[in-house]
């Protein structure tokens, strides 16, 4: 099994790519399941990305139905590619979605959301260990992000498949997940 992130990222890449889009929806929903039973429900904003369809991420439309439903503060972010820092935005009915050049969804307009203010962020990964170290694409604006939010901050994780064993190339600057949630699984660090 590969340890390095160079090498993983390129694994799960591959991975990912068997997936139908069935596979996606059922593993999808199957992880927003899983997210009920997290002691998280007494928070107020949660920071939720909107899926990349052509990378094959979770599909996160489950997850801003339950948050709807339990009437929490949600909030999407838009990413500027030159100083790789994401801008937040509260998610209204108002908000218009438009996908950038990297096709990522994100909000044209809304009320901006400091990240001070933000109590869980979801976070999309390629691959993860069991110390709770994640492996997104490599570009930082997670790491950049999680850096300018609150200690308290939780962050979960969302992931297809299982933990490897340990990320051998872990830098300081790398911001841990406090949890991980797949399909079958949901892992505390």
């Amino acid at each position: 099994m590969p340890t390095t992130k160079k090498e993983l990222r390129l694994h799960y890449k591959n991975l990912r790519k068997e997936l139908t889009e069935e596979n996606i929806e059922e593993k999808s929903l199957e992880i927003s399941n899983q997210l009920i039973s997290l002691p998280i429900w007494d928070k107020t904003y949660y920071h939720v990305f909107l899926p990349i369809q052509e990378q094959k991420e979770v599909n996160t439309e489950f997850i801003l139905h339950l948050l709807s439903g339990k009437d929490k503060e949600i909030v999407i972010s838009k990413s500027d590619f030159e100083t790789r820092i994401m801008s937040h935005f509260l998610l209204t009915d108002n908000t218009k979605i438009k996908k950038n050049e990297y096709n990522i969804p994100e909000p044209v307009n809304g009320l901006p959301v400091p990240s001070q203010t933000i109590d869980v962020v979801f976070v999309p990964l390629l691959a993860f260990d069991i110390f709770g170290n994640r492996i997104g694409y490599g570009k930082g604006f997670y790491d950049k992000f999680l850096a300018e939010c609150n200690p308290e901050t939780i962050k979960i994780g969302l992931s297809f498949f299982e933990a490897v064993s340990q990320i051998d190339d872990v830098f300081e600057s790398d911001i841990k997940l406090d949890y991980c949630v797949t399909p079958e699984k949901i892992y505390r660090f």
